[in-house]
C-alpha cells in the first residue's frame, strides 16, 4: 500500500488539483488547508511525504517546519517535506531548505517534475528506513555484551570510558572471546558512530592482496587494475578501522601500517599522492604480541603504537556466571530466526553448559545454542541437543593438582570446590556457601584472597 501523502496549501483548487493527481497515480491523500491543521494531521496520521505551501493564513510553512523542529524529538520518524512557493519568495523557500526541506517547487507547478521529485524524495525516506533496519540488526546481533560478574562490569565501565577518545584500542584474548563485538561497542559508545565501522581481517588474505585491501590501488597499478579503488581505511574515513588478527599481518606491511598510526595518511598500491584520513583504530590478536616482539616476529614500534590502550577479555571458563544469560539472548535470537519460539533450556543443558569448558569460548557458545535450536523437535532443549564434547568436561583443576605439593594441591582444591558450588548457585555466595557448609563470610574471604593472588600474578 503506497503512502499518505499530506497536501497543505490554503487554495482549495490547488489541494483538489494535486490530490486528484495524486490518487490517480495510486497515492492516498490528505489534506489541509492552514498550518495548524497540517500539525494534527502530522501527529495522528503519520503521512509519508507532506507538500507545504509557504504563505498561508494563521501559519506559515515557514513556521510549521520551525515547530516540527522544536516537536522532532516527539513525532518520531518526521516525513520528508517539499516545499510549493509563488513567484517573488524564491529567499523563504531557500530558507525552508535549510530548516530540512527536501526541495522546493515553483508554482504554478509542473506535475511532472512534481512527481519526479516525491518519487525522488520516497526513495530517499525507504534507504533511511532501510539503513536503519540494517543498523538494528547489527546491533541486536552483536549486542551480547553481559556483565554480570564485578570483573566484567568494571572491565566495560573502562572501555566504555577509553571510547570517549580517539586513542588507538588493542584487544586481547583468546579466539572466540568476543574482541569484534567489544571493538564494535567502542565504536558505538563513542563520537564516531554515525560514521562507518569498517572491519579487515588481517590473516585471512595473502600480503599481496591485503595491502590492496587496506590501501586501495591506483588506475594501471597492475594487471587489470583498470580503475582506481580506495581501500577500506579510505572507506573508514571518520569512522573506525578494526584490524582483527593484528599479530598475523606480515613484516612489510607492519610498516605502512606504522605510517598509517603515526601520521593517518598512506599511499595507495602505485600512487604516489599521500592520502590522508581520519580514522579511529582498534585491534585485536589472539597472540601474545610481547612475545612476538621479542622473537622479531612484531614490530617493536607498531606495538608500542597499538598498545595505547589495552583490554584482555577473559576466556568463557572464567565467565561461568554469564553463560546462563548468554545462552538466553542466543536462544531468543536463533528461535526468532527460525520460527520455532517458545523453546527453553533445561537445568540439565544448564548444568552441562557450566560444566563445559568452552575452549571456542562465546563463539562455541553461541554456536551449540544455534544447533540445539535446529536439533531439538520440542520445546526443550536438553544436553544431547548440544552435542557437547565430554574431552572438555573435566576441570582443569583436577589434572594440574597433580603437579602441585601436597598443600598446593589441597589448596588449589579448596578453590575447585568453590568454584564448582558457585557454578551450581548460579553465582550466588550465600546458596554456594550453605551447600559447602561454610559462613559466607569466609566464603567471601577465600574468594577475595584468590583474586588478590591473580591480580599479583598479572603484574
Amino acid at each position: 500500500m503506497q503512502k499518505n501523502i499530506l497536501v497543505v496549501d490554503d487554495d482549495p483548487d490547488v489541494v483538489l488539483m494535486l490530490t486528484d493527481r495524486l490518487e490517480s497515480l495510486g497515492y492516498a491523500t490528505l489534506s489541509a488547508v492552514d498550518g495548524q491543521h497540517a500539525l494534527e494531521i502530522l501527529e495522528s496520521e503519520k503521512p509519508g511525504l507532506v507538500l507545504l505551501d509557504l504563505e498561508m493564513p494563521r501559519m506559515t510553512g515557514l513556521e510549521v517546519m520551525e515547530k516540527l523542529a522544536q516537536e522532532q524529538a516527539r513525532l518520531s520518524n518526521l516525513p520528508p517535506i517539499i516545499v510549493m512557493t509563488a513567484h517573488g519568495t524564491i529567499e523563504r523557500a531557500v530558507e525552508a531548505m535549510k530548516r530540512g526541506a527536501f526541495d522546493f517547487l515553483m508554482k504554478p507547478l509542473d506535475l511532472d517534475h512534481l512527481t519526479l521529485v516525491m518519487q525522488k524524495a520516497l526513495e530517499r525516506e525507504a534507504l533511511k528506513r532501510h539503513v536503519a533496519v540494517l543498523r538494528e540488526d547489527v546491533d541486536s546481533r552483536y549486542g551480547t555484551i553481559v556483565a554480570d560478574t564485578p570483573a566484567m562490569a568494571s572491565l566495560i565501565a573502562l572501555i566504555k570510558r577509553a571510547a570517549d577518545s580517539d586513542a588507538t584500542v588493542l584487544l586481547l584474548g583468546e579466539s572466540g572471546t568476543g574482541k569484534e563485538l567489544f571493538a564494535r561497542s567502542i565504536h558505538q559508545w563513542s563520537r564516531r558512530i554515525e560514521n562507518p565501522f569498517v572491519v579487515i581481517n588481517c590473516v585471512a588474505l595473502t600480503e599481496t592482496l591485503l595491502e590492496n585491501e587496506l590501501f586501495g590501488h591506483e588506475k594501471g597499478a597492475f594487471t587489470g587494475a583498470t580503475t582506481q579503488q580506495k581501500g577500506k581505511v579510505e572507506l573508514a574515513d571518520n569512522g573506525t578501522l578494526f584490524l582483527d588478527e593484528i599479530g598475523d599481518m606480515a613484516p612489510d606491511l607492519q610498516a605502512k601500517l606504522l605510517r598509517l598510526l603515526q601520521d593517518r595518511e598512506f599511499h595507495r598500491v602505485g600512487g604516489t599522492r599521500l592520502v590522508q584520513v581520519n580514522i579511529r583504530v582498534i585491534a585485536a590478536t589472539n597472540r601474545d604480541l610481547s612475545k612476538a616482539v621479542r622473537e622479531g616476529k612484531f614490530r617493536e614500534d607498531l606495538f608500542h603504537r597499538l598498545n595505547v590502550i589495552s583490554f584482555s577479555i577473559p576466556p568463557l571458563r572464567d565467565r561461568p556466571d554469564e553463560i546462563p544469560h548468554l545462552a538466553d539472548l542466543f536462544l531468543r535470537r536463533y528461535t526468532k530466526e527460525m520460527g520455532k519460539p517458545g523453546m527453553r533450556l533445561t537445568e540439565a543443558a544448564l548444568g552441562a553448559m557450566h560444566r563445559y569448558r568452552w575452549p571456542g569460548n562465546v563463539r562455541e557458545l553461541e554456536n551449540a545454542v544455534a544447533r540445539a535450536v535446529v536439533l531439538s523437535t520440542d520445546r526443550e532443549i536438553g544436553p544431547e541437543h548440544l552435542r557437547l564434547s565430554r574431552d572438555q568436561e573435566e576441570e582443569p583443576q583436577v589434572r594440574e593438582a597433580s603437579d602441585l605439593s601436597y598443600h598446593e594441591a589441597m589448596e588449589h582444591y579448596r578453590y575447585y570446590l568453590i568454584e564448582q558450588a558457585l557454578k551450581r548457585a548460579r553465582g550466588n555466595q550465600t546458596k554456594a556457601a550453605e551447600t559447602l557448609g561454610l559462613q559466607r563470610s569466609y566464603l567471601a574471604r577465600v574468594l577475595k584472597q584468590k583474586r588478590a593472588e591473580a591480580q599479583k600474578d598479572d603484574q
